[in-house]
């Protein structure tokens, strides 16, 4: 699904969280957000999920404009989103979180607190610990997990509702190297799979530019710039302002 942004623009009193950014994200694609703290990236996909409500603006799916809609019409129009910090029922089973989430994606809220589910919630539930790996925790407290399958799980959640489009805002904070980089190739497979419209938000520049088609810069609520993973590593501005005299010296 094609996500597009134009002239999205929100303020905090006087100041300009975001100011004017058009962007568009091709359907099936996989892009990177970066910028340094208070560019406006969480910001950002606070206005595309809905959590904010955009002062002026559109955010388009395949087109149509779903600035006015609530966060609940936007993800059943296709927008999921994952956090920095895991948004899950600490005291739920991995298994019981996911069938929490299908049951009332189905529409079926009465339903949440039964022992039996509804047909074909336990299934759905099953297929998506399969897809990120977490069928081997399916009985385990979401509170006792390792702080990986804790980021796991919130990204199942978001994988349950069907997105098209699927926010991951910082998937890989928090971990050790080893962890990060299993986390971000769990994260490739998923977007291969699923032929999902997938934008992350990430701090670590090596992760950004090996997997990352398109990488696109905010600073200060504004598009700085936009491009391939080498030309963002190569450009003077970016550099300047983010990417600091590591990254110009190995562009160099």
């Amino acid at each position: 699904m094609k996500l597009e942004i134009k002239n999205l623009t929100k303020a905090f009193g006087g100041i300009k969280a975001m100011d004017d950014v058009s962007l568009t994200f091709p359907s099936g694609s996989l892009s990177a957000v970066i910028g340094p703290n208070g560019a406006g990236k969480s910001t950002f996909f606070n206005l595309i999920s809905g959590a904010f409500p955009a002062d002026s603006g559109e955010v388009l799916l395949e087109g149509q404009d779903v600035l006015r809609l609530s966060k609940a019409e936007r993800m059943r129009r296709g927008i999921g989103r994952a956090f920095q910090v895991a948004s899950c029922f600490p005291t739920m089973t991995v298994a019981e979180n996911l069938m929490a989430t299908v049951t009332a994606h189905v529409g079926q809220w009465g339903n949440i607190s039964r022992r039996f589910p509804p047909p074909g919630v336990r299934e759905r539930a099953e297929e998506v610990m399969e897809l990120v790996g977490l069928n081997k925790v399916s009985n385990v407290e979401a509170a006792i997990l390792s702080h990986g399958d804790q980021k796991l799980l919130d990204i199942a959640i978001a994988l349950a509702l069907e997105p098209k489009v699927l926010l991951l805002d910082e998937p890989t904070a928090g971990m050790g190297p080893d962890e990060r980089w299993r986390m971000i190739e769990r994260v490739r497979g998923l977007w291969e799979r699923g032929k999902l419209t997938l934008v992350f938000i990430e701090h670590d520049m090596d992760i950004v530019f090996q997997i990352a088609s398109t990488i696109r810069v905010l600073c200060y609520g504004r598009v700085l710039a936009e491009g391939t993973p080498a030309e963002i590593r190569n450009n003077p501005a970016v550099i300047e302002a983010y990417l600091g005299a590591e990254h110009s010296g190995e562009a160099a």
